[in-house]
């Protein structure tokens, strides 16, 4: 019997027979080419093959696990068309007189050490997506179509040194019991796509991968991060009774997943969903969801070359509008900038495209964009009578929101004008993702209807940690006391002027936290919608007093992991 203990990624127990996964080592023959020109057209015809094989990537990993978890493979598409990557293969080819698999391997893998030399974390984290890309179109060349994660035909718990997004989105998912890596955290590729399809996960586990047997008997549990190759009796009975008493307890949530989030002594709260497009709100009307807590739009202006209409933006919003009838609808405006450029809109790559010229802060240069929004988003609202929720992102200055209600009155005032059928009251609020915007929340709270905290930039922003870079990663913890206070700050502010508060960060799915955020007085938990049933259920276990307790104790504690410890003991 092997132990060995990682980092928990995705819950859950998976028992199985271990798949260790191996991608197939490409064997690169370097040759000079005598024609340059058919080398070149041979690349250009794999390039149009590999930007269709993303496309139904993408398309897969949209139906399977979502719209964010599928947007994924947008940074893969770009680096196909990068002009500066494909200007570096064309010279290999044509000075260099080189084979295109040669100037394929040449080009990329300079491309990704330049990367990988910035003083950029960012930047630097590309690196992998760039390889990646690589393999794919080296595969596509030696005509090596299949990637070996077709292999696995039955269900196993799938070992591995690491995993790219593309590895993991190409298994059945019927056949995944569960997924280990010894590289990434539990902010990677692989603990994402894990969680939104539902499987254990464990990531940075240091597995002997070269003597685990095909076959072997693998014991995989997600919540404690351990994987157990080969148990002996004792603990293979331990883990089958853990892996029972996690099923049964998944019944029951999704059996009362469209009953009410209610404390035992009587405390409401919404639990509402986080979604990209119309099939992510079909699944969680199915999980129980008792609205929408943020609607990405980005999905209607990207891979385009120009602004989609009104009519196109109100088809879109109307889809998920009438899937919620009498259902809270938050609709985060357009949240892009230079990690999703789009030439159109005068969207660069950015040397820091977290910091900068992005989401709301685009309205000085572009106001049409923001108003053109407002003005579908009212007439979607006024079509199909939605409860109508405006959020704008990444606000850190008071002169944004007072800007952006001025572009919103406008667009109503002339759709009005217009004889168009509006909704009869719209709340305008802001997500609090920035520390200016917690620490300024009790000004910001006099101009706005409610706050969303948007805990996965909050983190990062608050803690100066890049979530892409797996070096630092880990760290990104919004159980951070300094986030944790950020948070409290705001509903404070929130509440003193009875505005309401969400937060729809990974934070509000995380049934650990449920107490806290409770306790520190949460209105609504916004979440991927698989999360929903757990957290309803949690929610149905405590009282407010208890909860208060508890968000009294942690909001004295020093540390991460004291915090951590302090609510798996109390849970």
């Amino acid at each position: 019997m092997q132990r060995y203990q990682g980092l928990p990624a995705s819950g859950g127990v998976a028992i199985g027979p271990a798949w260790v996964y191996r991608p197939e080592a490409l064997q690169i023959e370097r040759r000079r080419s005598d024609d340059p020109e058919q080398e070149w057209r041979r690349l250009e015809l794999t390039l149009a093959q590999a930007r269709q094989q993303l496309d139904e990537l993408e398309e897969r990993a949209r139906d399977a696990v979502g719209e964010e978890e599928a947007a994924i493979f947008e940074a893969h598409r770009l680096f196909l068309d990068d002009v500066e990557l494909l200007d570096m293969v064309g010279r290999t080819i044509r000075n260099d007189r080189l084979n295109a698999e040669a100037a394929v391997d040449d080009s990329f893998e300079h491309y990704a050490a330049m990367l990988l030399s910035l003083d950029n974390d960012y930047f630097r984290a590309r690196a992998q997506d760039v390889r990646d890309v690589k393999q794919r179109v080296l595969r596509i060349l030696l005509g090596k179509e299949t990637a070996s994660a077709a292999a696995l035909d039955h269900p196993a718990v799938i070992l591995a040194d690491d995993l790219t997004p593309s590895d993991t989105i190409q298994f059945e998912r019927s056949h995944i019991l569960g997924l280990c890596t010894v590289r990434g955290g539990p902010t990677s590729h692989t603990a994402i796509l894990a969680r939104a399809l539902g499987v254990p996960a464990v990531v940075s586990a240091p597995l002997a991968l070269d003597e685990i047997a095909p076959g072997a008997l693998v014991v995989l549990d997600g919540d404690a991060g351990e994987v157990i190759v080969e148990p002996s009796a004792e603990a293979l009975a331990a883990a089958r009774a853990r892996q029972q008493r996690w099923e049964t307890k998944r019944t029951a949530e999704l059996a009362s997943a469209n009953e009410p989030a209610v404390t035992r002594d009587g405390h409401a709260v919404e639990v509402v969903a986080n979604v990209g497009n119309r099939d992510d709100a079909l699944q969680a009307v199915e999980m129980g969801a008792e609205g929408v807590g943020l609607f990405r739009t980005e999905f209607l202006y990207l891979d385009r070359d120009d602004m989609p209409t009104e009519a196109e933006q109100v088809q879109a919003y109307r889809q998920v509008f009438e899937l919620m009838p009498g259902r809270p609808l938050v609709v985060r405006t357009l949240d892009i900038g230079g990690d999703k450029p789009a030439a159109y809109l005068d969207v660069a790559p950015e040397a820091n495209p977290f910091l900068g010229w992005r989401a709301i802060r685009m309205m000085d240069r572009r106001p049409d964009v923001l108003a053109g929004q407002f003005r579908a988003l009212l007439l979607a609202a006024g079509q199909t009578d939605a409860d109508l929720r405006i959020m704008l992102p990444l606000v850190s200055r008071l002169e944004e929101i007072e800007r952006a209600r001025s572009l919103f009155e406008e667009a109503r005032a002339a759709l009005a004008a217009e004889g168009q059928p509006l909704p009869a009251a719209v709340q305008f609020g802001m997500m609090v993702e920035v520390p200016s915007a917690a620490l300024l929340a009790q000004h910001f709270a006099q101009r706005v209807d409610f706050f969303s905290i948007g805990t996965n930039d909050l983190t990062q922003y608050a803690l100066a940690v890049d979530r892409t870079n797996e070096r630092v990663a880990q760290l990104a913890s919004p159980f951070h006391p300094a986030v944790l206070k950020l948070i409290a700050m705001t509903l404070e502010a929130a509440h003193a002027r009875g505005k309401w508060v969400g937060l729809c960060g990974e934070f509000a799915g995380d049934p650990l936290a449920t107490p806290l955020l409770l306790g520190l007085g949460l209105d609504e938990f916004s979440m991927a919608p698989v999360a929903i049933p757990a957290v309803k259920q949690e929610i149905r276990r405590w009282s407010m007093t208890r909860c208060r307790e508890i968000a009294r104790d942690v909001l004295a504690l020093p540390t991460t992991q004291a915090v951590r410890r302090y609510l798996q003991e109390q849970s």
